[in-house]
């Protein structure tokens, strides 16, 4: 059988720490022609926890059996673990308000074949980027939002995101605050980025402020959202640097360009199964 007719999987696993985990799930995959392409574990030594990423290929004909006897090995040795078929990309939703420069980013690799995603919507609490997702063949949903309104927008998004089975919600530059309610509903699903001046500078026109106090760092954050806003468990950090002759303007600029590529990374990496939650932080096999 070549690797292009067989059906490729990843498990990703998180158990209490003790011998033979990975022995088990070998055990369990060589009576269905498992053939492991690529494995990566850690254990965490402050947590207890132990985490596994494997790739692995079965027959097309075991593709039926794969999943109860994982199952069965899971809960005999009391693992928690998922199973997910690369067949099978996971569907997004991208948020987004004025700012286009995450969005472009991530629209531009997602057509080059860089992000292994179907992005179902563009959301937007303005209009300004329907051209841009629409240019992209890309349904675009205008859901505009004010204090008043705050609960009915949300449960739209909610509803969307319900209708269309989403696995993920991009906020790639989205100006707006999720409830409590919102944020618990999609946890460990919803990843943000924003500049790292925080919590020095936050609020309005951030790179201003940080040239304004002579700043020679800039960087950006992408997390998972929690309802503890922007202090959610970090994915991927970077920072650039930056000197007295960079204007406020081309801190702006540069700013942007992190934020986008740290963005893409988080992204990539979680649709690729990559990311795992280990309590207020993650593993991140990249």
């Amino acid at each position: 059988m070549t690797e292009s007719a067989a059906a490729h999987y990843v498990l990703t696993l998180r158990s209490e720490d003790h011998p033979g985990i990975l022995a088990a799930l070998t055990q369990a995959l060589l009576p269905l022609g498992g053939d492991i392409r690529d494995a990566v574990q850690y254990g965490d030594p402050d947590t207890g926890l132990f985490f596994v990423r494997l790739h692995f290929t079965v027959p097309p004909a075991q593709a039926m059996a794969l999943g109860p006897a994982l199952q069965a090995v899971a809960t005999r040795e009391g693992f928690d673990c998922r199973l997910h078929e690369l067949a099978r990309p996971l569907r997004s939703v991208i948020a987004v308000s004025r700012d286009g420069h995450c969005l472009n980013d991530l629209l531009h690799r997602w057509q080059a074949g860089q992000l292994p995603t179907e992005i179902v919507a563009i959301v937007s609490n303005h209009e300004d980027l329907r051209p841009l997702a629409e240019w992209h063949g890309l349904r675009f949903v205008h859901l505009p939002t004010s204090p008043e309104r705050r609960a009915e927008q949300e449960a739209a998004l909610l509803a969307l995101l319900e209708q269309e089975a989403v696995d993920l919600l991009v906020l790639a530059r989205y100006m707006q605050i999720l409830s409590d309610d919102l944020c618990r509903q999609l946890a460990g699903r919803c990843i943000n980025i924003h500049h790292s001046f925080l919590p020095s500078f936050k609020g309005a026109r951030p790179y201003h402020r940080a040239h304004a106090r002579g700043v020679k760092l800039i960087g950006a954050t992408a997390h998972y959202v929690t309802a503890d806003l922007d202090e959610g468990p970090i994915i991927e950090q970077d920072v650039i640097r930056v000197n007295h002759a960079t204007s406020a303007a081309e801190m702006v600029a540069q700013g942007r360009e992190v934020e986008a590529r740290v963005l893409a990374r988080a992204v990539r990496w979680h649709l690729e199964h990559r990311v795992m939650l280990d309590g207020h932080k993650t593993v991140v096999f990249s």
